[in-house]
């Protein structure tokens, strides 16, 4: 009888005293969820910044390809090969830049300054507004012989 006593006096004694400081075992209970709930909430507001800038690049390259096409489509009506001296009364460059604003208008942008430059050389700014402003493009157009240094 005495070797059984020590025994479960052993085992009583392997055991810890409760503590009053130690805390209840359902104290972590849904700290998982509230760990799950700010992860996700980061997820969200980094993904909606992607989103706001893939926007702005969208209507970064939109006002390009407006800008870039406008350039062209007015550069083709003042272009003409060297020694052609065009007669056509509609070659101006009134003309070339309001068929510049249709195409960026077409395209997406909004044409805010055309200049013909001479030799058939037409310079175009084009733009197109985003979440973050406004997004402004700039292009060049013309015949080769007419290119700069």
């Amino acid at each position: 009888m005495t070797a059984r006593r020590c025994r479960a006096g052993a085992a009583r004694a392997a055991r810890p005293a409760p503590d009053a400081a130690a805390p209840a075992p359902d104290a972590d209970r849904g700290a998982g969820s509230v760990l799950v709930l700010g992860l996700m909430a980061v997820v969200i507001t980094v993904a909606a910044l992607l989103g706001v800038l893939a926007r702005a690049q969208g209507a970064r390259l939109v006002a390009r390809s407006a800008a870039d096409l406008g350039a062209v489509a007015a550069a083709s009506v003042l272009a003409a090969p060297p020694g052609i001296v065009l007669a056509d009364p509609a070659a101006s460059p009134a003309v070339a830049c309001a068929l510049a604003g249709e195409v960026a208008a077409r395209n997406g942008g909004t044409l805010t300054r055309c200049a013909a430059l001479g030799d058939g050389v037409v310079q175009v700014t084009a733009t197109r507004g985003s979440v973050l402003g406004t997004a402004s493009a700039v292009a060049r157009a013309g015949p080769v012989w007419a290119r700069g240094p």
